[in-house]
């Protein structure tokens, strides 16, 4: 491509002096190239130019490839361009597409448009003009009915020449906003039918693309409706050359594929491909399409303001991938819909012949997960305990393969930098398979207290009994980065506790997350439930997850705050269950014993210095500092690797010593903490309310009074005596793991494990009751409380 024209696509008055703008290959600056003659300089510079048949088309066969789509055409339908109420076009959405476009040409990309919209426009300004014609008393007395009659009125051809005049200055002036130039390009049939104008089309598109302005095509429906075959000779490989130009999506396709493009957008009024009209019942949308799902579909009326329904759109579609070009039907309407897609989001429906993306959509997997749950919940105690007992021993049965999956995790995570702390969480160790067994043990042991527990029992009146019972919540998403202990963990909380459950892991544990996903299904098998859980590939990226509202009922994020935070800040429609940060405070009183006290310290913050439960600042007391204990603490905590911060009071108190701490509401996650002094115990409670972020928090003292104040003021999920701050788990609690921490104020706080994972409903049991039967006095209230059984 000729570097003159690429990039921003200066081209200026300079040409007329026989010079012109040159961007540098850096691509932020410009040079100036001077030539006797600029028509001689430009021959040869297309000369250069790959024809527009003969490019190399990018390998896409999944969506996470489209990001290296260079060429793409985007077809915007008539339900796209005009408004809901069919008054002309909607111009906010037509300025986001317009915008979105816009960003990538000038990155790079060579963008075509297909357009829809012109007779629609047209109609607006003809029946305002025949409006403006009409006596006033028509106007008045008659305006509903006489706009409508205006509009049925009017001729579609003569509505597309007035309608496409407007329609490309609109266009023009909004990518004129970015600095780029349009160019209309209107055909009709002969173009296509006849060699020699096609070749002229062809060549006309090639020109443009080259001096970088984006062609804007549309039919010519001011002279015929496009309702035309193009030629359909069958090659020697019996593939037809041609496809029947009945609408712009067909005419899209035949371009796309001409111009040799990477990737096709159809942009029309539905979120893409449903196996049926998307009205009925048991429709579902299909992310994912090949030729061979043509026969699943039912197609229902076409849009009633384009020409082209949704099986014009499925034959356009495969036409085109049938000639290599990349396909995706989306709806036009949602915001952001070509950034997403090029992101590799799962918009749409994306047509490949590829199987890599024919995996099980994820939607369907939550539907699994929750059929699975309702087997799950009416299995016996006993078989609930088994299954949990199964992946157990799995555990130590398949112990070679599990680490030998986790072996090349290790090996790949290594060759790519990862940082050590995140490599001690990736790895998998005899020993902690072990530990995993003995924790899944305990879970199995606790089954028979899980689902359907009798929580309450009250005679409402004779006859008439009220049960509140434990269920499971339903479908969990659980969303975890780097360890892949967590997979059997929360596996295992998920049996137990009777829940479907789809499993998100990090990319870098992959193998030994499906070596352990193997071991899942296995112990699952055994009860007919091997669907109830599932690992969604890595493929999917976590926001299309979050919002699947009608089928994830709880999400779950084990990780960084980032990580957290993210989906916290991003997850509108679906409840989150976790913790942000973990920035945990021990405060040392005055009258603790400072022996006890360095060994909690030294616990708290270096046994695992990136847990969430670790300390991230020390408290002392003032009167502390008068003696040794500080100067211990500091020594301690310097011996094994950990950098000190002090916060600001301490920092005045001292002459020489640690660096001021930034901040005091951080989470350092690592050999990293900060100290800071306070007066006396209520400072210290106000210090934790004002830093921490209510994960865990810790008093040493041997006065059990201000010991039982700290406890029961401060406003944390955990709150510990003369104990380190690491006791905050799961398998510590007995609750045999953990599926998260929680420092949300709802029904679970801390350490959640399968109680956390539980709701309630009620079960009413009468004889023929009637609620009017206690309005008319036939029956009265009793409303007494029974023993739980």
């Amino acid at each position: 491509m000729s570097m003159c024209l690429r990039g921003l696509g200066l081209y200026r008055g300079a040409m007329s002096r026989g010079r012109f703008l040159q961007p540098l290959k850096n691509g932020k600056s410009f040079s100036v190239v001077s030539s006797p003659s600029v028509g001689a300089y430009l021959a040869k510079q297309n000369r250069t130019l790959h024809s527009i048949h003969d490019r190399t088309r990018a390998e896409i066969t999944e969506r996470s490839q489209l990001k290296s789509a260079r060429r793409m055409v985007v077809k915007l339908g008539s339900a796209v361009i005009t408004r809901e109420d069919e008054h002309g076009l909607a111009l906010g959405r037509l300025a986001s597409i317009v915008e979105q476009v816009a960003e990538y040409h000038v990155e790079g990309r060579e963008c075509i448009m297909v357009t829809s919209g012109a007779v629609a426009f047209g109609k607006q300004k003809l029946t305002q003009e025949m409006l403006m014609s009409m006596s006033m008393r028509e106007t008045l007395s008659h305006a509903d009915h006489t706009r409508q009659d205006a509009g049925t009125m009017l001729e579609p051809r003569a509505a597309a020449a007035v309608g496409q005049s407007g329609l490309m200055s609109l266009y023009d002036a909004m990518f004129a906003q970015y600095g780029i130039k349009v160019a209309q390009v209107l055909v009709t049939e002969p173009d296509f039918y006849n060699e020699e104008t096609r070749r002229n089309l062809f060549t006309t598109l090639s020109e443009l693309i080259s001096l970088n302005i984006v062609p804007i095509i549309n039919t010519n429906d001011a002279v015929m409706p496009p309702m035309f075959i193009v030629d359909q000779e069958v090659s020697a490989t019996g593939i037809k050359k041609g496809i029947k130009i009945r609408d712009n999506d067909s005419l899209a396709a035949l371009l796309a594929a001409e111009v040799h493009a990477d990737l096709l957008i159809l942009m029309s009024d539905v979120d893409g491909i449903y196996n049926k009209p998307p009205w009925e019942d048991g429709a579902r949308l299909m992310h994912t399409y090949t030729s061979a799902d043509k026969d699943l579909i039912k197609f229902g009326q076409k849009s009633k303001v384009g020409t082209g329904g949704m099986d014009s759109k499925v034959t356009a579609a495969t036409w085109a991938l049938d000639r290599g070009v990349s396909v995706v039907i989306c709806n036009g309407t949602q915001e952001k819909a070509i950034k997403h897609i090029l992101t590799g989001r799962k918009v749409g429906t994306f047509f490949t012949e590829s199987t890599v993306d024919k995996a099980t959509p994820v939607d369907q997997l939550a539907e699994n997960a929750r059929i699975g749950s309702r087997v799950m919940q009416n299995l016996s105690a006993s078989d609930r305990a088994l299954c949990v007992n199964t992946l157990a021993d799995l555990l130590i049965s398949k112990q070679p393969q599990i680490l030998e999956a986790n072996a090349k995790d290790l090996d790949e995570a290594k060759k790519s930098g990862l940082a050590k702390p995140l490599l001690s969480r990736l790895s998998l160790t005899p020993a902690k398979l072990e530990s995993l067994a003995v924790g899944l043990r305990q879970i199995a042991d606790d089954s028979h207290r899980n689902v359907g527990r009798v929580l309450r029992r009250t005679k409402l009146a004779d006859g008439l009994e009220l049960k509140q019972i434990t269920v499971p919540i339903g479908v969990l998403l659980v969303i975890f980065e780097s360890r892949p202990d967590s997979l059997p963990q929360v596996a295992a909380l998920a049996m137990a506790s009777g829940n479907g459950l789809l499993l998100k892991g990090g990319k870098e544990a992959a193998h030994s997350n499906r070596a352990l996903m193997e071991l899942v299904k296995e112990a699952l098998g055994t009860v007919g439930a091997q669907n109830a859980i599932s690992l969604v590939s890595t493929r999917e990226e976590i926001s299309d997850l979050l919002s699947m509202d009608q089928h994830i009922d709880l999400i779950i994020p084990r990780g960084s705050s980032e990580l957290v935070r993210g989906i916290q800040e991003k997850s509108q429609h679906i409840p989150v269950m976790g913790h942000a940060e973990g920035i945990c405070h021990v405060y040392v009183d005055k009258e603790a014993n400072l022996q006890k006290a360095l060994k909690i310290i030294r616990d708290s913050k270096c046994d695992y210095p990136a847990a969430c439960n670790a300390m991230e600042t020390l408290l002392i007391h003032e009167e502390l500092l008068s003696g040794s204990f500080f100067a211990d603490v500091c020594n301690m905590l310097k011996r094994e690797g950990v950098k000190i911060n002090s916060g600001p009071k301490l920092n005045q108190l001292l002459t020489f010593g640690p660096p001021q701490a930034k901040s005091l509401k951080h989470e350092y996650g690592a050999l990293e903490c900060s100290i800071e002094v306070v007066k006396d115990l209520e400072e210290a409670i106000d210090h934790v309310h004002a830093y921490g972020s209510g994960h865990t928090d810790v008093i040493v003292t041997e006065n059990d009074s201000s010991a039982r104040y700290f406890q029961s003021h401060v406003d944390s999920a955990c709150v510990f005596h003369n104990a380190s701050s690491r006791f905050a788990d799961g398998f510590r609690f007995g609750l045999g793991a953990e599926v998260g921490i929680s420092t949300a104020r709802i029904h679970a706080r801390g350490p959640v494990g399968v109680e956390g994972l539980l709701t309630t409903k009620w079960i009413l049991s009468g004889v023929d009751h009637a609620a009017a039967d206690f309005s008319e006095g036939s029956r009265k209230w009793i409303h007494e409380t029974l023993p739980v059984e």
